[in-house]
């Protein structure tokens, strides 16, 4: 099925090349059946990248899916044109007032501070409040994740030795409906320079562990009724991310390690292994179909009707 967004969106033009069905609004609009709506907080710098990588993966669901953009209006992106932003983003001002069937919280690059010093701190929180009765589910990815751990139970993130970067073997949970299909364990690729650390969920919070590894650690967390999900690997990435990161960092003087488990006998030159299509497209489809679309309510405008939603409330 298809994902209906801003025909103009220049993901489209990309996902169209790759047969994934794009629905425009007028086609949609004589559809009779309700699509979910998807709304994406993109924190990261190549906003049309992370675009076509969660666009792709969305795709992938037999459900009609309405994905719309948010983005923080106390941070100005330097790495996309304004007109961009404009043009497909919403602040949150123009969201706060309705209702979202799911929310995709993304990764950024602002490890290195602490959470009260990112400029957009207060407003990410006012988000998170938000979400909590007019957001279904809410799946955090990578920094998303400790962000909004942090937000809604303090649990802090925690300076690694060095940067996690590649591509790394994970455990699955096969009674969790999140992990429907897997086998037992998959890999996913990580990028991150903090993590949260096993004892402080299991201390501080109710969530399930759901997913983990001997290189990263706690990998995917969940509330039982799937409300919330927090992935701290980027499953998204496409193929060449890491290398694209590598290169960019090498280029910058950091003196980045070679990614793990990525290139080929870790030659550079050589074309990066894909080990986690299949394992990310399902994760995605179950989210979907699983967290959001076989327990939300139907009729968001009058949720006082729909006792299933606030018996999670």
């Amino acid at each position: 099925m298809p994902i209906k967004i801003d025909k103009k969106l220049p993901a489209v033009e990309i996902l169209s090349s790759e047969n994934i069905f794009v629905m425009d609004d007028d086609r949609a609009d004589h559809q009779d059946i309700r699509p979910l709506n998807i709304l994406v907080l993109n924190l990261m710098p190549q906003k049309m990248v992370t675009e076509t990588q969660l666009l792709r993966h969305l795709a992938n669901t037999p459900l009609q899916l309405t994905i719309e953009f948010l983005y923080m209006k106390s941070h100005r992106s330097k790495t996309t044109h304004a007109e961009h932003m404009e043009t497909f983003y919403k602040t949150f001002e123009q969201v706060r007032s309705r209702y979202f069937d799911g929310l995709i919280i993304t990764g950024a690059p602002v490890e290195h501070l602490p959470f009260e010093a990112v400029d957009y701190w207060e407003e990410f929180q006012q988000v998170i409040e938000w979400s909590k009765t007019h957001v279904f589910s809410t799946l955090h990815i990578c920094w998303g994740a400790q962000a909004g751990l942090y937000a809604r139970y303090g649990v802090d993130k925690h300076q690694m030795e060095r940067k996690l970067s590649g591509v790394y073997s994970q455990s699955a949970s096969s009674r969790n409906l999140l992990f429907r299909g897997f086998d037992d364990e998959f890999y996913a690729p990580h990028s991150r320079h903090t993590e949260v650390l096993k004892e402080d969920i299991l201390n501080l919070t109710n969530l399930e562990i759901l997913s983990q590894g001997k290189e990263t650690g706690v990998s995917v967390v969940a509330s039982r009724d799937l409300r919330e999900v927090y992935s701290f690997g980027h499953m998204e990435y496409d193929r060449d991310t890491l290398a694209r990161e590598y290169f960019r960092d090498l280029k910058a003087g950091k003196n980045p390690h070679i990614p793990e488990h990525y290139f080929q006998n870790d030659d550079v030159s050589s074309q990066p292994s894909l080990r986690w299509s299949l394992a990310a497209a399902l994760f995605f489809s179950n989210w979907v179909n699983y967290a959001v679309y076989q327990e939300t309510p139907f009729d968001w405008e009058s949720p006082e009707n729909d006792v299933s939603f606030f018996a999670y409330l």
